[in-house]
This record gives structure tokens, sequence and C-alpha cells, in this order.
């Protein structure tokens, strides 16, 4: 597929534009579940699109966070089809320090429909289209100290900088069917969607999708969260879920707005288990033929394991994911990435955030720099804050901000400085 067509683009910005509207005017149960508490029960009777549990255990993709957590957005429904809606608009200015760093104003979205209704006896069908206009920004992204991945022009690579998300972050189908009352088998196909493999994508994450700085480990983890090309099959037992992707290993081009043709050359598996309502946990591993398109000869293995913690409590709740990955190039480095990440929010009102990490790097520099292709290995720490007002129902205006600062080996003190302390501010509005 090459571009894609203007009338569908206009659909599915109708589509979500119109959610509300729609939810207004269907037949009864709507407004209950329009104003539920979805950190309460009415989110957690909503049976889930893979199994026979609650919808609250679902993250990105086929991921799993724990079932305790709040499922954002606004729910409604339409004869025999559960609908949700879920967005955010973020307006940022990014200021990253040291000689490698740089300022910019930018704008990072997505919105997500999804509708499920039951098919057959036993089976459910879920479909779901997820789009994004960062592509707005540039297709050099925004300024990240020691972030990599991705290419703005198919010739050099993005160093210190994040790229943008496709304008097409998912649309996707799921078909599962309830074996007994507790197990049930799924088939998930997405152009684009996600494979199994990794924790949930950081912007899904209860722990991190409040703060709107990627993680640099974002490659190490979940960067295949919109691969062009993805059908993946899967068994569900009670707690238990183990699953196995065939996907594209190719990362999105610098083309921001097209779909790429699906190639089913790389594959992945996972296992998940939730042991109680409050704890969520993955290991995965996963072979990627050629990811970066600027090294088409280096291949990729690629193993995650992480476990997430949300805790509901009075009218707050906590949510921590600590997660590792290592990628194994061929030929090249095994480099390992590691991730802490926690958010608090406190009456709903006040969400304050931290992340720490560590990534094992070998692309920071370039030849004929002596540095090129040695690793190091720089830490990132952030820490940020939220204050929202309601500007309407399930509606939040945010005003927010954040400060990095950084640890790393002296030999990169010429080209990042002594002290390169970055930070964001921002505002945002969402769906919730």
């Amino acid at each position: 597929m090459d571009k894609p067509s203007i009338p569908l683009l206009v659909l599915l910005w109708v589509g979500f534009a119109g959610a509300p509207c729609l939810g207004q005017q269907v037949e009864s149960g709507m407004d209950d579940m329009a104003d539920m508490d979805m950190s309460g029960m009415g989110a957690m009777k909503m049976t889930g699109a893979l199994g026979p549990y609650t919808m609250s255990r679902e993250a990105s993709g086929t991921s799993w966070q724990p079932d305790s957590t709040p499922h954002q957005g606004l729910h409604f429904t339409a004869g025999d089809w559960m609908l949700m809606a879920h967005g955010y608009v973020d307006g940022i200015y990014d200021l990253q320090g040291g000689p490698r760093g740089g300022d910019k104003s930018f704008s990072a979205s997505m919105a997500m429909l999804m509708g499920q209704r039951p098919l057959g006896d036993d089976g459910t069908l879920a479909l779901r289209s997820m789009i994004s206009l960062e592509p707005l920004m540039g297709a050099n992204g925004y300024p990240l100290l020691f972030a990599t991945g991705e290419t703005a022009n198919g010739r050099t690579p993005l160093v210190d900088r994040q790229h943008p998300h496709n304008l097409f972050m998912e649309l996707s189908a799921i078909y599962s069917l309830k074996l007994t009352e507790d197990s049930a088998t799924f088939l998930y196909a997405g152009l684009p969607g996600e494979p199994a493999l990794g924790p949930p994508a950081f912007m899904h994450r209860a722990s991190g999708m409040d703060n709107p700085e990627a993680p640099i480990t974002h490659h190490w983890l979940d960067s295949t969260h919109i691969t062009n090309g993805v059908v993946t099959a899967g068994y569900v037992q009670d707690r238990w879920k183990i699953e196995a992707s065939a996907f594209n290993g190719r990362e999105p081009d610098q083309y921001r707005y097209d779909i790429n043709s699906p190639t089913l050359d790389s594959v992945s598996a996972r296992l998940s288990f939730n042991p109680t309502q409050n704890w969520s946990l993955q290991a995965s591993w996963g072979y990627l033929k050629s990811p970066e398109q600027l090294a088409p000869n280096t291949h990729e293995n690629r193993i995650t394991a992480s476990a997430s913690y949300n805790l509901p409590f009075d009218d707050n709740e906590w949510a921590t994911t600590l997660a590792w990955g290592r990628k194994m190039d061929s030929p090249g480095h095994s480099l390992d990435g590691f991730l802490l990440e926690s958010e608090v929010i406190l009456a709903r009102t006040n969400t304050v955030f931290a992340r720490i990490e560590r990534a094992d790097e070998d692309e920071l520099f370039e030849a004929p720099s002596p540095l090129a292709g040695q690793v190091s290995s720089p830490m990132e720490f952030t820490l940020g804050y939220i204050r929202d007002f309601e500007l309407a129902d399930h509606v939040t205006f945010g005003i927010g901000g954040l400060i990095s600062r950084y640890a790393y080996p002296d030999r990169l003190d010429t080209a990042y400085g002594s002290d390169p302390t970055s930070g964001m501010v921002f505002l945002r509005i969402k769906l919730s």
C-alpha cells in the first residue's frame, strides 16, 4: 500500500470526532457506561477482547497490564457493539541541554477508537484504529539526548532525537473463541499492529503514559508497537497467556503518512502472567530481520522481561514498571537497557511521575569520531508533575513540566558537556 486515501483519513477522523455524539444517540445503557467511574467495577465487568477476563487487563496490541489498572477513555454502546474512544493532544516546549541538545516546540497526539461485539455463540470480534498527528512535527522529530533509532531522511540516523510516530499507529482486528469459563484462543492481525514482544508500549503503560518524553530504552523494549504487518495467535488460561507472532521486522521509514507493504519475515513469542489483580509479568523473545533501514544486513535477537504493578488506594492510583531488554545484533554487540518508571495520580488531579533508565549505546557517534562503534551506558533521571482541570465531562486540561538529569562516562563530556540538564513544559487535553 502506498499513500493512504483522503476518504480513509476523513472516515477515521469523523469516527473519532463523532464517537461521543454517537454515544448520545444509542439505546439504553449508554449513559451509565459513559458516566461510570472507570477505576471502579464498571470497567472491571467488561470482557476482554482476547479471553474471558476483564477488559482492564488489556493494554497495547495483545499485551497485558494489571487487572486493577483504570481503563482510560469514554465507553458507550451501539446495538451489539461496545465502543471506546480515547485520546490526547500535548503541546510541548522541549529544551535539551549541552552541545548536542536543542529546543523545539511541537505537538504529540493519539486518538483511538475500538469496537467489540459478540460473534457466534462463544466468539468475540474486536476492531481497533489508532492514529497520530505527530508527523506534522517534522521527519526529524524532537531533541532527546541519548535517543537513537530510525532515520529522518533515509541517509543519516536519528541520534539525540526521538522520531515522530506514524499517522497510522494501529489498524487491527482480533477474533477470540471462548473454550471454557476461563480459557480462550485468539487471532490478532494488524497493518500496522504490535507483535507479542515486550511490555505495553510506553504511551499505553499506566506507569509512563503521562510522561510526554519517550524513554531512551524505547528500542530495547517496545519499539515494535508500530509494525507494518503482524499476525499473532495465542491461548489464554485464566491468568496465563502464551502467544507467538509473525511480523515485519523493519522499523517504520521516514515516510510517516504511509503504510508499508507487509512482509512477515520476523518472529516473536511472549509468556504473560497476572498473579494477582495488581501485578502483571511478561517475558518475551523476538528475531527481527533487518530492523534498521540504514543497516539492512544487521539482524537482531531481542529478549525482554518486565513486571508492572498498580495500586488503587482511596481516590488515588500508583503504577510502576520495571523492565529489561537486551538487543543482540548480528553482526554487532549485545546491548542491555533497563527502565524503572512510576507515577502517582492523587485525587485524579495531581500526577507525579519519575523515570530512571540506563541503555548500552553504540550508535551515538559515526566515523570519523574515535568513539564510533564504542559502547557507552548513559543513565537518565526524570521527574515531572501535571495538574489537571476538568473542562467538561470526561475531558481534562493539564499543565505540566519535567526535568531530566544524566550520568555518563567522562569520555562523553566533550560531546555532551558536563551537565546537560534538560526539560519540557507542556499543556494537555485528554479524554478521561
